[in-house]
């Protein structure tokens, strides 16, 4: 599922005064076994047009077959579809310093540029569970007070943020409940290794929840 060409416009549009680049659509089924929500593209995502492609990706991959679920089967998106780039230096074999982009979180602007498409996303794919990847993805969704290694591995039914207005600037509440599942985003086991064990735990606690919902 694509969301409509004038909902990307709009989000290229609202998102446009930013040091961000690319631009990245959801890919999936509608009717999936489970959304991810995650951060924003990096520099692999924004070359080749696929969400999750890059060395993070192949880590989700890992921890969605622990889950028992593929690709094909998920619906996978994040809340800005565009790369968030701060420049920095890098040193060459040669020793010269070249000036390069890096990747950054997505500020709290730039998120909201990008809330049309994920609310349209949120309203149109059919899957019994939402999982966050991360802070970004599930403070969007959860409300900002939540923390990923607080209510990890949770099942948390609730109504998720959205806009009041498409082409507006202010959140309210969806008068439908989601249900929510948040974990780490798979690029955390990068910087803390310690954290792979949780996620194994929580995709096991998934992989439950998905056999209970097809009644097997």
């Amino acid at each position: 599922m694509r969301i409509p060409k004038r909902l990307a416009e709009l989000g290229k549009k609202r998102i446009a005064p930013f040091p961000v680049e690319g631009f990245v659509y959801g890919e999936g089924p509608q009717q999936c076994k489970m959304m991810l929500v995650g951060e924003a593209p990096g520099e692999t995502e924004i070359h080749n047009g696929i969400p999750f492609s890059g060395r993070a990706g192949k880590e989700l991959m890992n921890f969605l077959k622990r889950a028992g679920v593929s690709r094909e089967e998920v619906y996978i998106t994040s809340a800005v579809r565009s790369r968030p780039y701060r420049w920095g230096e890098k040193k060459t074999r040669t020793g010269d310093m070249v000036r390069r982009k890096y990747n950054r979180p997505p500020t709290a602007k730039e998120i909201l540029a990008h809330a049309p498409l994920l609310d349209y996303e949120i309203k149109h794919v059919q899957a019994p569970i939402i999982v966050t990847l991360g802070n970004v993805g599930l403070r969007r969704l959860a409300g900002p007070d939540k923390k990923v290694s607080e209510v990890h591995g949770r099942f948390i039914k609730q109504p998720v943020r959205c806009l009041k207005d498409p082409e507006g600037t202010s959140f309210t509440w969806t008068e439908k409940d989601y249900v929510i599942f948040p974990t780490f985003h798979p690029a955390a086991i990068f910087y803390n290794r310690s954290l792979l064990d949780l996620i194994h735990q929580d995709m096991d606690k998934l992989k439950a929840f998905m056999r209970e919902f097809a009644g097997e």
